[in-house]
């Protein structure tokens, strides 16, 4: 079964929760330990861990809360890579059963997938000048999912670009020369295996995704036919156009509203926790949890 699968959700909307996060164990920069301690100074009640394609987190952070009974509730969570016309998009699962064997194959498929991907693009980023970064990305990476992020690190630290999201600006990003298309599963695929695993499958960030607001509610419906169930309508940074537009869209096409903060290291611009309030008149995510 999920993990608190019998709790009560009714009550957390006065609770500071956050439904997005990362470790190590993708391209965060805590470890699960690290993060939990972190959640727990930040007065969060409620935190769920989506690493990118992997669940190995979850023990970790499960076992160190219990250890140091610690007051936070953890959610078991995964986020799925998904590609859409042309685009990356990433699918959250919420309160997931992490032994599903459905699961436990996509993520095999998955991290192939990832896998193969990172050695084609350390083969045009050799071609760019930089010599063994797959080898150096894997290092960052450890035992975790290696990410674009993990080579955007190495670049970065060799004083190669001034900052991180340079890398994806001058080489790693969509089009650029060392940019390498992903083969992720379809948005349908990663809802059916989160269902068959008995969580909630949530659209992370819509706002980031760089679509204009037609091709965003085009995804938005494609999501909704393929029995999505909510939406990530509440992040750190969001403008107030942004969010009416996320509320619109929330209600409009009847979804469970979530909110996250996408915690990958502590920033200036965003935090566990951070500007995160669930909006009045929608229906949260965790309502679908019993």
């Amino acid at each position: 079964m999920p993990l608190m699968s019998t709790e009560n959700f009714a009550d957390l909307k006065n609770r500071r929760v956050d439904l997005h996060s990362h470790t190590k164990c993708s391209d965060g920069g805590l470890t699960p330990e690290e993060l939990i301690e972190r959640a727990v100074n930040f007065q969060i009640d409620v935190l769920a861990i989506t690493d990118h394609d992997t669940t190995a987190a979850l023990d970790i952070a499960k076992a160190y809360i219990v250890e140091k009974n610690h007051p936070i509730k953890l959610i078991d969570g995964i986020e799925i890579s998904t590609a859409w016309q042309g685009f990356e998009i990433h699918i959250v699962g919420l309160n997931i059963d992490k032994t599903s064997a459905e699961l436990k194959q996509l993520i095999h498929e998955q991290q192939e997938a990832r896998e193969n991907r990172a050695l084609a693009m350390g083969e045009k980023l050799a071609k760019c000048g930089f010599d063994n970064i797959y080898d150096k990305a894997k290092a960052f990476a450890g035992d975790g999912s290696i990410t674009r992020a993990h080579f955007a690190k190495v670049l970065y630290q060799q004083g190669d670009v001034s900052k991180m999201q340079s890398a994806f600006d001058k080489y790693i990003g969509k089009g650029k020369r060392a940019y390498v298309k992903p083969t992720w599963c379809s948005i349908e695929h990663a809802i059916e295996v989160i269902h068959q695993a008995g969580g909630t499958a949530v659209m992370a960030h819509p706002v980031r995704y760089d679509l204009s607001t037609k091709w965003l509610r085009r995804l938005v419906v494609q999501f909704k036919e393929a029995s999505g169930d909510g939406l990530e309508i509440v992040l750190p940074q969001m403008n107030n156009d942004q969010r009416r537009l996320m509320l619109s869209f929330c209600l409009e096409y009847d979804l469970h509203a979530s909110m996250g903060s996408d915690f990958h290291y502590p920033s200036k611009w965003s935090d566990l926790g951070r500007n995160l309030v669930m909006p009045e008149g929608v229906s949260p995510i965790w309502q679908l949890w019993h």
